[in-house]
């Protein structure tokens, strides 16, 4: 057992003041990630900050007609919650992706957004690991790679991010609220992730002792339609091979896309927003030569190692799949 202290703030403020001040502190949530590493001795903290009792697990409706979202939200009454499942669909589908109903029921926002890889050489503290020990080398390069990386990865990590809610979340534009020492400030999501580059060790942008206080989401069109589409080895409690949160809004009788946006999960550090194939659907029909070109398009840059190259083909179909069925086109 390794000794650590734990304390229970009054306010954000507080919690933020308790963390920074530590340089081996941490906040702590659901724990379904935390409390995990801290047992198999990926991360020995010396203190932990229970955020659980602050005011952070509310989900309201902004000014905007978009959402806020707190940042200790469990993830089950997310994905329940009416203006999610009517508004934002996709976020409730790929939240039921992930894990198992009983995680759900503990795990939080902001806990999800900050999980980090489930590569098992991260997780195995015997293996060289650039993400838990910079500079001891990947062992994934040359092991069992089936689920890692096949875009933006580096020579010193090839790992994946494992959130199903944080694709969705890319995918919607979502802001992060993060609270510190100087007050508020405002992240796009799409930056709050890092890739890998020369500083694995490092998964987001965050600095020690920032808090997140909320997820905040924009409106969406009317007539926007959204879905989220996982391949997994298994039909449930399985990490995603390749994911796809994609939404579409169609003109001039279903037949043209007026905007696309979609994200991929499974293929990179981060969730992957596919920023070309949005530019190739934009105002193309909606044909099945038109979604496999934005698909190739999209992984035309894709550098898989041995043993992941189906990736690419997988991420490719899964991306026409969830395209001919949010604009209801058959083969053409």
């Amino acid at each position: 057992m390794i000794p650590f202290e734990y304390r229970r703030p009054a306010s954000a403020a507080e919690a933020v003041d308790l963390v920074s001040a530590r340089p081996g502190a941490a906040f702590l949530a659901g724990g379904t990630n935390l409390v995990d590493h801290m047992k198999l001795g990926v991360r020995g903290p010396d203190l932990l900050v229970d955020v659980r009792g602050l005011p952070l697990d509310g989900v309201e409706e902004t000014a905007d007609g978009g959402l806020r979202i707190g940042a200790t939200v469990r993830n089950s009454d997310l994905a329940a919650h009416p203006l999610v499942r009517r508004r934002y669909p996709v976020l409730s589908r790929a939240l039921l992706a992930g894990a198992s109903g009983q995680l759900r029921n503990l795990a939080t926002t902001a806990g999800n957004l900050l999980q980090r890889t489930r590569c098992p050489y991260f997780q195995d503290v015997s293996t060289p690991c650039n993400k838990r020990e910079p500079g001891s080398g990947c062992s994934a390069v040359d092991g069992y790679v089936r689920y890692h990386a096949i875009l933006g990865s580096s020579p010193l990590c090839v790992a994946v991010h494992p959130s199903d809610m944080a694709v969705a979340l890319t995918m919607l534009d979502a802001t992060v609220v993060v609270r510190d020492v100087e007050g508020e400030r405002r992240i796009p999501l799409t930056g709050f992730h890092r890739l890998p580059g020369d500083h694995p060790e490092a998964d987001t942008v965050l600095t020690h002792g920032q808090l997140i206080t909320a997820v905040e989401l924009p409106p969406r069109p009317e007539a926007a339609r959204q879905d989220y589409r996982k391949v997994r080895d298994r039909a449930s409690y399985a990490f995603a091979l390749v994911s796809v949160a994609a939404e579409v809004v169609l003109a001039e009788n279903d037949s043209v896309i007026e905007s696309a946006r979609i994200a991929l999960g499974g293929v990179a550090h981060k969730p992957w927003r596919a920023r070309q194939a949005e530019t190739r659907l934009r105002g193309a029909p909606a044909t099945e030569e038109q979604f496999r070109a934005a698909s190739r398009a999209e992984l035309a840059d894709a550098r898989p190692l041995r043993g992941n190259e189906f990736k690419v083909t997988l991420a490719e179909r899964t991306l026409v799949a969830t395209l001919r069925s949010l604009t209801g086109q058959a083969v053409r």
